[in-house]
């Protein structure tokens, strides 16, 4: 594996440091519900200035990571495969959980490293959002978790190869599968009101107020039965053949060009 490929985006221990930080707080966007104290009877509503704040934490984080310089030629890899990407998911829109767009993003977080696999997962997500008319209150949400599993292909063990770095991959593609569900879910699920599942006694809906293990008793079984066996199984499956099949080839692929793109230092 090449050094150049690891560096495609320059990661600063300062940026690293920003990053880290920016993903503490978007995690804290999406769990802030379950840490509130509130009177029983009061009513959260969504969170519309952390949906405000998040894209802002977003950009921040892309300018504090470009500051160390991105070469045109990387930037036009981000450019061609936020595209594809954003392609895919408008050909595979997460039916049934069939959506093509992770495992590309998992390879090429694994090739050009974590900054770029980070930048990635927001534009691919941006970039569909725009091509499927799916904007909404979702997406920064959607941009920041992508980026999470972007982030994370990168800092994976460098020295698997072969078929030992597929089945890592093929490992991590699978958590990140459940993992995305998980998170989205979480970001939705405490503004759902009156949520009632067949088979489950009493609402499974989120109780302002309630002790942090009752709600998350009443998330955890809200996903089972509304996502990990459908949409989250089903995005596994997709990463899992996808990774299987096509990974080898993309992987040659990305790394060809990763040492032909001439990287500057920050």
């Amino acid at each position: 594996m090449s050094t150049t490929s690891n560096r495609a985006v320059p990661l600063s221990t300062r940026s690293a440091a920003v990053l880290g930080v920016a993903s503490l707080a978007g995690l804290m966007m999406l769990c802030w519900p379950l840490l509130l104290r509130v009177p029983d009877s009061a009513r959260v509503d969504p969170p519309f200035l952390f949906l405000a704040l998040l894209p802002v934490v977003i950009a921040v984080v892309l300018a504090e990571i470009n500051e160390g310089g991105m070469d045109p030629r990387v930037l036009a890899i981000l450019g061609v495969l936020s595209a594809i990407n954003a392609i895919l998911r408008g050909i595979s829109p997460g039916t049934a959980g069939v959506e093509l767009t992770f495992f590309l993003l998992i390879l090429a977080g694994r090739v050009f490293g974590p900054g770029f696999g980070f930048v990635l997962g927001c534009t691919s997500m941006f970039a569909s959002a725009l091509m499927t008319a799916g904007v909404g209150p979702w997406l920064p949400f959607q941009m920041l978790v992508s980026a999470w599993v972007g982030m994370g292909a990168g800092l994976l063990p460098r020295r698997a190869t072969g078929r030992t770095e597929i089945a890592m991959l093929v490992v991590y593609g699978v958590v990140a599968a459940y993992a995305f569900g998980l998170l989205m879910n979480l970001s939705g699920w405490p503004f759902m009101l009156g949520i009632q599942v067949p088979g489950h006694e009493g609402s499974l809906s989120y109780v302002p107020g309630a002790p942090l293990l009752d709600n998350l008793e009443r998330f955890g079984v809200y996903t089972l039965v509304t996502s990990t066996g459908s949409w989250d199984t089903g995005r596994a499956i997709t990463n899992t053949t996808a990774l299987v099949v096509l990974g080898p080839a993309v992987l040659t692929t990305l790394r060809r060009a990763a040492r032909r793109a001439i990287v500057t230092a920050g």
